[in-house]
């Protein structure tokens, strides 16, 4: 009997099994035919979804999510289904999918046997103050709770403005961490494999998430206008964002040496996009030769380019639309650590020993 392990993992926000054995083209056609397996390039093996009935299979604990609901009352056990059904009608993304159910799932646990749809705004405000004082949870955590319980009240029993009385917690400002124009340039060429520089030229050039990065398709390349579609990105938005001259050249020569055929970027699989993961274990091993922080990660790439265009001038609404922010306050956070805005400001400090020297 062949010998495999299996891991549960958390492969692209997705949670997984790694299913790993010694290499057999049998096992491995097996594998493939009779489930959903896909090839991790980080992890050298495959790995299957994350489901009852495969971890079952597998000899696996059951998941979190299954024994959770194993503690929810009957009297309760209707919401999760109603509300997976409704994210599902209204075309949710599957994390926002994943993120409400589990939330709603916590809360039906905290309230017993109590019918969630007698509960009036002041029981879900005592709720929450309990999450937050002896449960300390963190503010996005709070929000995401409030989104959640939200859209069941309002958007699946229909409340009218229930939650408008609900106060919501200050999230914390969180200034994006941002590389110098030198050492973004000096990493972009100390790379040596021509696809790993592609994908970080393409990144920073155009100021693309991790995930837009390695969902671009060979047919998003225009080069005739000089652009690169980005489909389908956050908030299920399509954009355009211009390609440029130096990325292209990076382009055309790793097309030349690898042949993508769908993707621009392939992964183990060439039907498979490469994972997110490994880009983000390229990014790591190209700056942290730079004494750059251990905390930056590829999504500073995006920062960067942001705040470099607005330090060159580059109007703020112009940049909103590169990026693809809905908000222009999102965008304005990068005048906070831009060096053009800073520069104007003297310390006092240096003025006090400026005078101090002219006597």
């Amino acid at each position: 009997m062949k010998a495999i392990q299996y891991k549960p993992i958390l492969h692209r926000n997705e949670k997984r099994i790694l299913v790993i054995f010694k290499k057999d083209v049998e096992l491995t056609t097996r594998l493939c035919q009779n489930t959903d397996a896909r090839w991790s390039q980080t992890h050298k093996a495959w790995h299957i979804a994350d489901t009852n009935e495969n971890r079952i299979k597998c000899n696996l604990p059951l998941t979190q999510s299954l024994q959770s609901q194993n503690k929810i009352h009957d009297i309760n056990k209707h919401v999760l289904q109603d509300v997976k059904q409704l994210l599902i009608l209204k075309g949710y993304s599957t994390n926002t999918q994943r993120t409400y159910i589990n939330e709603v799932s916590i809360f039906l646990q905290a309230i017993g046997n109590t019918s969630a749809e007698t509960f009036t705004v002041s029981r879900i405000k005592s709720y929450l103050a309990y999450c937050f004082e002896k449960l300390q949870l963190s503010e996005n955590t709070l929000h995401s709770r409030i989104n959640a319980l939200k859209f069941y009240y309002e958007q699946v029993l229909k409340r009218e403005k229930f939650f408008w009385e609900v106060p919501r917690p200050k999230k914390k400002l969180q200034l994006p961490k941002v590389i110098s124009e030198e050492k973004i340039l000096a990493g972009l060429l100390s790379v040596k494999n021509i696809k790993h520089q592609a994908i970080l030229f393409t990144a920073y050039s155009a100021g693309l998430r991790v995930s837009e990065v390695v969902s671009i398709k060979v047919t998003d390349i225009n080069s005739d206008r000089m652009q690169i579609f980005i489909r389908c990105a956050k908030g299920k938005k399509d954009r355009v964002v211009p390609l440029a001259q130096s990325t292209l050249q990076i382009l055309r020569n790793y097309v030349r040496l690898y042949k993508p055929k769908e993707w621009l970027f392939e992964g183990q699989i060439p039907t498979e996009p490469y994972s997110s993961r490994s880009a983000q274990i390229i990014f790591n091993e190209v700056y942290k030769k730079l004494d750059l922080p251990k905390t930056l990660s590829f999504h500073c790439l995006r920062h960067s380019f942001a705040t470099h265009l607005l330090e060159n001038g580059t109007d703020i609404r112009y940049i909103q639309d590169l990026l693809g922010h809905n908000d222009i306050l999102t965008t304005l956070r990068y005048t906070h650590v831009s060096k053009k805005s800073l520069a104007n400001i003297e310390s006092p400090l240096d003025k006090i020993m400026r005078k101090k020297n002219m006597h």
